[in-house]
């Protein structure tokens, strides 16, 4: 009964759940004890109003989202507080003059608020760049400083949070009948009020010497000169979250191994809170006619590894060679799209994804499909170097629901609870990675996924309780938060202050920031792995540890139709692909390349003890030849390199770029240009 109503509020966890009756509790309580009146009571009512909504806020943010939707957002909370507040003085027969000034207090405040907000977005709106930077030199363009985060960031909780003087003096004088320090709290609270007013309006006029839109892209533009992009990945998507910049960060490695100068080009602001580490030069440049004003003469690859409204705005480039890369090769229809028509160029893994193509029949030429292996493969362990523990690894990694129920692959809805209930009969550990955008658009799907966390956390305890399951180790804790610290800098997202502001203080590259990087995360993966052990569950959500290190650790994926057992086949290891439709084992394999090589998982799982056999019993795996086979059709071959085979493409279709550039020009000489001569060195 409760598990839809937390479902319905998008509460995720149960102490977020309690925390939200708690809110709302505390608020029923309001009035009442208002009314009776019972002084002791609105106190103990009002403290856990306060706290609750403060924790609802970092716990639930999604809950308090929800509530906003429903006109309960935090102001209307605090001002239905305040009031209540008043009425209980009212009825405790608080002095006249006590009762007019708290309402004067109460409205003053929320006036002052209201010219604070209008403030605020004046400030922020001055302080909007035509574009945002990473990794390039803006020091000339003379930005303003920002405003001190204590009078920009988090404003309104700040502001609101200045009734607590008013609150603790007006109970406290209701408490003592003294009213001194009824006068205290009123005039702190209106008095810091004012002054944090005064202190932003202080700053609109320093915001008003931003440079204006010309001179951003003009300094832009000279450091373009300078650098010369010849290289572009260019990304675009509309709701732009951690859930979406996967896509731009698994080719970010590739980009800085091209013989080429590379550039990455977004479109949504909120993409650098998500962006990777990268020495590269970033763009972010929202408005399509300011991305027509940058000055890209070098240009001659535009990398694209997704489909989007705003990706016309870059297509228009007749100067440049235009590539779909994708974000991974899947059986997909997202991986065989018509819409792939408009770019020069499709490059896919291996032969799998160019058959794939070539059955839209009339769409795609065959000369515009490009086969160049999946360079982001790299760190991932062969099955002849896997070191098995104690108890066989699975690895459970359904897709999403999809932007639609025609398009839905994902097995959580029709079985996954079942399948996990199933894996833990069998007696074998789970490591449960579900699809960043799992639950999004489907409820249901969101109630299987919470479902199967509380499954294996409850397996955990159980098997913990009867000394099964030894207890997580601490003591490498602070170390794993010191190094996501560390990753955060280096990644720069623990930069502070506006888009301006970081904008104003990009710096150039730091070339040795790769090496850390990289030590950082094996030591941090080290750290995990050996703090949870060989036996334990793990729901394996967020960016670390990365997809690839699960691989490693598994014996055997469980997945749906999607880039990740495409991704997978590279290890070699045995793999299962969900049949939820339970069709006939060659039906499916027909319709599904990378069935070729997958044991079938009927939707009641009753295939599930003899497919783990091929784990438990490793001779005793038919499907291994099929793999072999699989591997080179889908990934390609394994010489030359997937990176080579990337570098060489973007250089092939760069030199022809040129050529069509030459040919352009009435003027021009026809010069194929000498490659090493032209290519920038990143290292």
């Amino acid at each position: 009964m409760l598990q839809p109503l937390r479902a319905a509020l998008r509460i995720h966890t149960w102490g977020g759940f309690a925390l939200a009756l708690l809110l709302g509790a505390s608020y029923a309580a309001l009035p009442l004890f208002a009314l009776l009146p019972h002084l002791w009571g609105f106190i103990a009512a009002s403290a856990v109003s306060y706290v609750a909504d403060a924790w609802l806020h970092r716990v639930e943010p999604a809950f308090i989202r929800r509530l906003a939707a429903l006109r309960v957002d935090r102001v209307t909370r605090f001002l239905a507080r305040d009031v209540l507040l008043l009425m209980l003085a009212v009825r405790m027969e608080a002095p006249e003059s006590v009762l007019a000034a708290g309402l004067f207090v109460v409205g003053a405040q929320f006036g002052i608020l209201v010219f604070y907000t209008a403030l605020h977005r004046i400030v922020r709106r001055e302080r909007t760049l035509p574009v945002a930077v990473r990794n390039m030199d803006m020091s000339d363009a003379g930005i303003p400083k920002a405003p001190p985060p204590l009078l920009f960031r988090r404003y309104l909780r700040r502001m609101l949070h200045l009734d607590l003087p008013m609150h603790a003096g007006l109970l406290a004088g209701l408490a003592t009948a003294g009213w001194s320090f009824t006068k205290a709290g009123y005039a702190v609270s209106l008095g810091l009020s004012a002054l944090l007013l005064l202190a932003l309006a202080a700053q609109v006029r320093t915001a008003r010497r931003t440079p204006q839109r010309e001179e951003i892209i003009a300094t832009l533009n000279r450091q373009l000169a300078d650098y010369r992009p010849e290289v572009a990945l260019y990304f675009s998507f509309a709701a732009v979250s951690r859930d979406f910049m996967y896509q731009v960060n698994m080719w970010i490695e590739t980009l800085e191994n091209l013989d080429r100068r590379p550039l990455i080009i977004l479109r949504e602001r909120a993409s650098f809170s998500y962006l990777s580490r990268t020495r590269l030069p970033v763009v972010c440049v929202p408005r399509a006619d300011d991305l027509a004003q940058l000055d890209l003469p070098e240009l001659k690859v535009v990398l694209y590894p997704g489909n989007a409204g705003k990706n016309v705005h870059m297509l228009r480039v007749a100067e440049a060679k235009h590539v779909f890369i994708g974000h991974g090769d899947s059986d997909k229809l997202a991986s065989s799209n018509r819409v792939s028509k408009v770019y020069d160029e499709i490059w896919v893994a291996g032969r799998a994804g160019r058959d794939r193509y070539q059955r839209i029949r009339h769409a795609i030429d065959d000369a515009a499909i490009v086969e160049v292996g999946r360079p982001q493969l790299a760190p991932i362990r062969l099955h002849a170097e896997h070191v098995p523990g104690p108890l066989p690894t699975v690895l459970y990694a359904p897709t999403w629901e999809g932007w639609s129920d025609d398009d839905c692959h994902t097995s959580l809805i029709p079985m996954g609870t079942d399948l996990v209930s199933a894996l833990l009969d069998e007696g074998v550990r789970v490591l449960y990675k579900p699809h960043p955008l799992t639950g999004k658009r489907s409820a249901e799907a969101a109630a299987a996924d919470q479902a199967i966390r509380e499954m294996l956390d409850a397996d955990n305890r159980r098997r913990q309780s009867a000394d099964a399951l030894p207890d997580l180790d601490a003591e490498p804790e602070p170390r794993m938060r010191e190094i996501r610290e560390r990753l955060n800098e280096l990644a720069g997202r623990n930069r502070t202050g506006d888009d301006a502001q970081q904008t104003r203080d990009a710096r150039l590259p730091d070339h040795t920031g790769s090496d850390e990087w990289h030590a950082l995360e094996a030591e941090w993966h080290h750290l995990f792995w050996s703090r949870t052990g060989p036996l334990r569950h793990q729901v394996i959500t967020g960016q670390l540890p990365t997809l690839y290190e699960c691989f490693n650790q598994a014996d055997i994926l469980i997945s749906d139709v999607s880039s990740v057992v495409a991704d997978f086949v590279a290890s070699l290891k045995p793999y299962v692909l969900t049949n939820a439709n339970d069709l006939p084992d060659e039906e499916f394999r027909a319709a599904y390349t990378t069935a070729g090589g997958a044991y079938l998982l009927d939707r009641a799982c009753t295939r599930l003890p003899e497919i783990l056999r091929s784990v438990r019993e490793p001779r005793h795996d038919p499907m291994a030849l099929d793999r072999h086979t699989l591997k080179e059709y889908v990934l390609g071959p394994d010489q030359p390199t997937s990176m080579e085979r990337f570098n060489t493409a973007v250089n092939a279709l760069a030199d022809t770029a040129f050529l069509h550039q030459q040919e352009q020009e009435p003027s021009g000489t026809l010069l194929v240009p000498a490659l090493d001569a032209n290519r920038a060195d990143l290292s």
